[in-house]
């Protein structure tokens, strides 16, 4: 396998960086930045601002150049039993390992199998003449006419893509994204018993699910008896109890990008190859993870620059001094990075910067992924989570922090819940239903209730039937399986000890599993279990502990 260790991947060695003027730079002289600094900084025209803008510009290219070979790994270990042979689901691999986000590991991933069939998009993207951003936007039409595309991809804008794509008939991948809004209301104690009672009998019909999605199937429930308003809900405005993100700004996009010189104020940057990994057939799951490891090391300390100059470059509104409509522009036209991990990057770093508990967070060693976590905690519990943080993993932790947050909301008799713009229109529909219905405005909390006890009369012999061995096991494991690290739904209720070994049916000796731990790895022969459930369990991999926490 061509995937030797990758020397010379430090912060000052990647390629790409000879002769830049800032490549000397040590990342402590870019790390923190505090309120005073960045005042400082971005009085319009100082130099050092314009500096900042080219380091993280820098260091983006570098990042794009990395994810390039981090793709092609990630699709690499789909194929064949090598995610078996490590233990881990592909989002939950990139997130305990790689310190990569679910979306982005399954974007890159996408890339990486497509790049297969597209040799001249796949040489483009490693030379670094198409940006991540567009060749991803490309993607799904760059076949028959592949060299076509390419060149579009080298040259235009991503708005100027997606329009070409759209046009061709295809959406293309971009995974950036299915928007997001946040349901925000009161819920009185009497209220919220109903609702606590039917959102457990949705999870008893959907094991594992969350609460979006039980939320989703009430809702669905309710206007499959009640709605008379046809189907109008992709249309439907949300109600104030929804709280939406900032609008898109593609008019101001394209009129900025029609203009004669395109950004003339901004220095050229050079673009970096790709690292030469390669990852052939034969390479194993742990060669191939050795390299990933390697490769997501020197993203991270890219990203650490890049979340310090993109948090200061948002918050001084240079890039619309630059002639960019957002910064979302910024980053995708200048930058050439999908635009959700970049800013991202640079909340964290705002709330870093007024958050004590986070930055000791970081100096303890704490990851970002674990961060961003943590950073959903009101600032005087931060610290107390810190051990907990450094020995969970990233799901266990999320799990902990996200039942805490709960806790708090229910004491303040508040609910909030992050949905898919698709489920809050469903459940604005539901809620604009039993308003009709009642011929009054109800609180959105009221209506909750209202769903709630249609869904429990609809499936109350859900609650009335006594649940199957399997159930009673996947309930007691709250639905999710139990390998450490694994985020994905119990399907399968195991066997400890297996029966054919003497092992009985006892709750002890049975354990939650999602089908891929259970079907590929354990009877697979990757992953052993041990011990009495659902405490005392040891998980090993091919003989050695397996904690889920990665490195």
């Amino acid at each position: 396998m061509d995937a030797a260790p990758i020397a010379g991947l430090g912060a000052a060695d990647l390629p790409g960086t000879a002769g830049a003027e800032h490549a000397f730079l040590p990342l402590r002289e870019l790390l923190p930045y505090s309120r005073a600094e960045l005042d400082r900084w971005f009085r319009g025209g100082e130099p050092e601002a314009d500096d900042c803008e080219q380091i993280l510009a820098w260091a983006s290219r570098g990042h794009g150049a990395i994810d390039v070979a981090i793709a092609e790994g990630l699709a690499a270990l789909r194929r064949g039993d090598r995610l078996a042979a490590l233990g881990y689901h592909l989002d939950d691999y990139a997130r305990e390992v790689l310190g990569i986000g679910k979306r982005a590991a399954e974007g890159l991933a996408r890339l990486g199998d497509g790049l297969g069939a597209r040799a001249r998009l796949h040489e483009a993207l490693r030379a670094g003449r198409v940006g991540l951003r567009a060749a991803e936007t490309v993607l799904a039409v760059a076949t028959g006419a592949e060299a076509f595309w390419v060149e579009r991809a080298a040259r235009q804008t991503v708005r100027e893509l997606e329009e070409a794509v759209r046009r061709a008939g295809r959406t293309g991948d971009d995974a950036d994204e299915e928007a997001w809004v946040t349901l925000r209301t009161q819920l009185p104690e009497h209220e919220r018993l109903v609702v606590d009672a039917a959102l457990e009998a949705a999870g008893r019909s959907l094991p594992g699910s969350t609460r979006a999605e039980r939320l989703e199937a009430l809702a669905q429930e309710y206007l499959a008896e009640f709605s008379t308003d046809g189907d109008r809900d992709g249309a439907r405005p949300l109600g104030p109890e929804f709280l939406r993100p900032v609008q898109g700004d593609r008019a101001r996009r394209a009129a900025l990008e029609a203009e004669p010189e395109r950004w003339p104020l901004l220095a050229p940057v050079a673009d970096w190859p790709a690292p030469e990994v390669r990852f052939d057939e034969g390479a194993t799951a742990q060669e191939i993870d050795r390299t990933l490891r390697e490769l997501a090391a020197a993203r991270a300390t890219l990203e650490e620059v890049m979340g310090a100059c993109a948090y200061a470059v948002r918050r001084s509104g240079m890039h619309l001094r630059l002639g960019f409509a957002s910064f979302r522009h910024y980053v995708e036209e200048r930058l050439r990075l999908p635009p959700r991990a970049v800013e991202q990057r640079a909340e964290h770093e705002e709330r870093l910067a007024r958050s004590a508990g986070l930055r000791e967070a970081r100096r303890q060693g704490v990851s970002y992924e674990r961060r961003r976590i943590l950073a959903r905690l009101p600032e005087g519990e931060i610290a107390a989570w810190i051990p907990r943080a450094k020995a969970m993993t990233c799901v266990a932790l999320r799990r902990a922090v996200e039942g805490e947050r709960e806790r708090q909301l229910r004491a303040q008799r508040k609910v909030s819940v992050p949905l898919p713009r698709r489920v809050a229109v469903l459940l604005a529909a539901a809620l604009e239903t039993v308003r009709k219905r009642v011929g009054r405005l109800v609180p959105a909390g009221s209506c909750l209730a209202v769903l709630a006890a249609h869904f429990l009369t609809q499936w109350e012999h859900v609650l009335r039937r006594p649940p199957s061995r399997s159930e009673r096991v996947r309930e007691r494991d709250l639905g999710w399986c139990q390998v450490p690290g694994c985020s994905h739904r119990a399907a399968h209720s195991h066997h400890v000890l297996f029966r054919s070994h003497g092992g009985g049916d006892e709750a002890e000796n049975q354990v939650a599993l999602c089908a891929f731990h259970h079907l590929r790895c354990v009877h697979g022969g990757h992953l052993t279990v041990f011990g009495r459930a659902p405490d005392g369990l040891t998980w090993l991999l091919d003989g050695a502990p397996f904690t889920g926490r990665g490195a």
